[in-house]
């Protein structure tokens, strides 16, 4: 498979992913929570999608076009091991929904990831929050829900909080 026919089946599959979410959240009090900005792609989908939930992005750095960058409340920036722990009384309440999009193609990358970033979600989703990611993650307290239709097995993972 060419370079480009897997870079458009990712984006497929993440638009898929996106939209399930955001069809599960729906109902789910809480904000967004958006782990890494990258060029905003999935950071404006997400805006479209859940018009009426607020959306907290967590990077170390701004690129992209400017009208894809969130306000300066809504746009945390420094080192997200660092800035996740203590967002809660930034973001008001526990989320709807976190978008995990800071893994990359390097196992040893995702799995250093893993270690940091599991134990720092719990406290930061509401009972029915769903978790997206594409990598696997040992969440406490979670259920781990099938991908939908059309999204390769085990390329992205979905988790939903089903106890405080």
């Amino acid at each position: 498979m060419s370079r480009l026919e897997s870079f458009i089946r990712r984006m497929s599959a993440q638009r898929v992913l996106l939209d399930h979410a955001a069809d599960l959240v729906r109902g789910v009090p809480g904000p967004i929570l958006e782990l890494g900005l990258g060029a905003g792609r999935t950071y404006d989908h997400l805006r479209e999608r859940l018009p009426d939930k607020e959306i907290f992005v967590f990077d170390t750095h701004l690129m992209g076009d400017p009208d894809l960058i969130p306000d300066r409340h809504h746009m945390i920036l420094g080192d997200i091991r660092e800035t996740l722990g203590f967002c809660l009384p930034r973001i008001g309440e526990p989320a709807a929904l976190m978008h995990n999009d800071i893994g990359s193609g390097d196992d040893i990358h995702n799995a250093a990831t893993r270690a940091w970033l599991a134990p720092l979600i719990p406290p930061l989703m509401a009972v029915g929050g769903v978790v997206v990611t594409s990598f696997t993650l040992d969440l406490p307290g979670f259920e781990k829900l099938p991908t939908p239709e059309g999204v390769p097995e085990n390329r992205y993972h979905f988790y939903r909080r089903t106890m405080d």
